[in-house]
């Protein structure tokens, strides 16, 4: 099976134009493709994880990514898939931003010449002549055609400001422009930027006629891939000092029943043939399957043996009740009064509630275990010497952490 129908049985794609001849230059390894990444904040999340393993993909195939950081339009905010406008960010942050994220992309994609690129579109649009930019770009749209896109329409009712309304304008040049530099001669993005994505197509064809080749493929990286990396306490990060290996394992062991198979299919370099014999899988298989997915999202985002740490860990806890491997927290003197500690304060030190009220809700729920037994009392103290060894502090049926002083 060659690289597109691959890409289409794994059920990355959603709609392309010029499907023909976008198989073909993917196939021979032709494409020149940049995907787009806004740095909003200075690691990559699970919600990016998709673009990251296409990437790769298409790399192995012989093609060449181009991984754009948005450090020019960071400026302004992107109000696709948003129903406010995003906060302003400095020019420090964006950048130092933009520094975290080639560090981790690098994990997934070969750096280097005739390799892959990193690029920041800051480098052309913070210089641009605002007359220059509306004469030249401006009157290839039609505004009555932006108002009717999917990432307009939503933010019309509670208002949507110019500066965002040019967002369209700038990733479409964008494209442009990594046309003109690189040879750039297809793009990637989630199905909330098919608009723009569209309008970028369009604006290379305007200026430089129909014969330029410019295509689009729109993959469900938002529908999917950003709906994977949230959580309730919120994104799942590749930053291990963010979301330690145990947990970014914990977080995929977890999934749902319905989208593990989804998940193995998108996200893993597991050979179809070996997915689909998953298929039938049912009940404590799935838990299986779960396994599989977890280890090789770890082992590809942290190395394999922060995979096999995390699996050992999991799997001692849920079988012998066992924590080697555990993700460790340690309880500071300062945190002591009279070498002890309350039931609250440590599943508040241990990151297993935001505060001591969802502690306290958390132990008079009956979800909170100490070393396998129950703790009820929400005054419950421990000592120096009981921490010394450490305690496996449990909340619900997966969230744990060892605690020690």
């Amino acid at each position: 099976m060659k690289i597109y129908d691959e890409l289409v049985a794994r059920g990355l794609i959603a709609q392309v134009t010029n499907e023909q001849e976008i198989k073909e230059m993917v196939d021979n390894g032709k494409a020149v493709f940049y995907i787009g990444f806004d740095p909003t904040a200075d690691s990559l999340h699970v919600g990016h994880f998709m673009a990251l393993c296409l990437m790769k993909r298409l790399q192995m195939a012989g093609n060449k990514p181009i991984a754009l950081i948005g450090g020019g339009t960071a400026h302004i905010g992107d109000p696709s898939g948003r129903t406010d406008m995003r906060s302003m960010m400095t020019k420090e942050t964006i950048d130092h931003n933009c520094e975290c994220f080639k560090k981790q992309m690098s994990r997934f994609i070969e750096f280097g010449e005739d390799k892959a690129i990193m690029v920041n579109n800051a480098d052309w649009l913070l210089g641009l002549n605002y007359i220059e930019f509306i004469r030249d770009v401006g009157g290839c749209f039609s505004v009555n055609n932006m108002l009717r896109a999917k990432c307009y329409e939503q933010r019309l009712e509670k208002g949507l400001s110019f500066l965002e309304f040019n967002y369209m304008l700038m990733q479409s040049y964008d494209f442009l422009e990594l046309y003109n530099r690189y040879g750039c001669n297809m793009q990637f993005g989630g199905d909330d930027q098919w608009s723009n994505m569209l309008g970028g197509t369009e604006l290379i064809r305007k200026k430089l006629g129909k014969d330029a080749h410019a295509m689009t493929i729109n993959l469900l990286l938002n529908s999917e891939g950003k709906k994977m990396g949230k959580t309730q306490s919120g994104a799942v990060w590749l930053d291990p000092n963010k979301t330690a290996p145990y947990d970014f394992y914990q977080y995929w062991r977890n999934v749902n029943d319905a989208d593990v198979l989804k998940c193995i299919r998108m996200l893993t370099f597991l050979p179809l043939e070996e997915i689909d014999k998953m298929d039938s899988w049912e009940g404590s298989q799935l838990n299986k399957a779960k396994e599989i997915l977890a280890y090789e999202l770890t082992k590809l985002v942290h190395g394999e043996e922060e995979a096999v740490k995390a699996q050992s860990a999991a799997q001692s806890i849920f079988s012998a009740g066992g924590s080697d491997n555990m993700p460790e927290v340690k309880i500071e003197e300062s945190d002591l009064r009279d070498d002890k500690i309350d039931i609250l304060s440590i599943l508040v030190k241990a990151e297993l509630v935001p505060s001591r009220s969802e502690a306290r809700r958390a132990v008079e729920q009956g979800g909170v275990t100490i070393d396998g037994e129950k703790v009820t009392d929400i005054k419950k103290l421990y000592t120096r010497s009981e921490l010394a060894n450490g305690l496996v502090v449990r909340r619900g049926k997966k969230s744990y952490k060892k605690v020690t002083v």
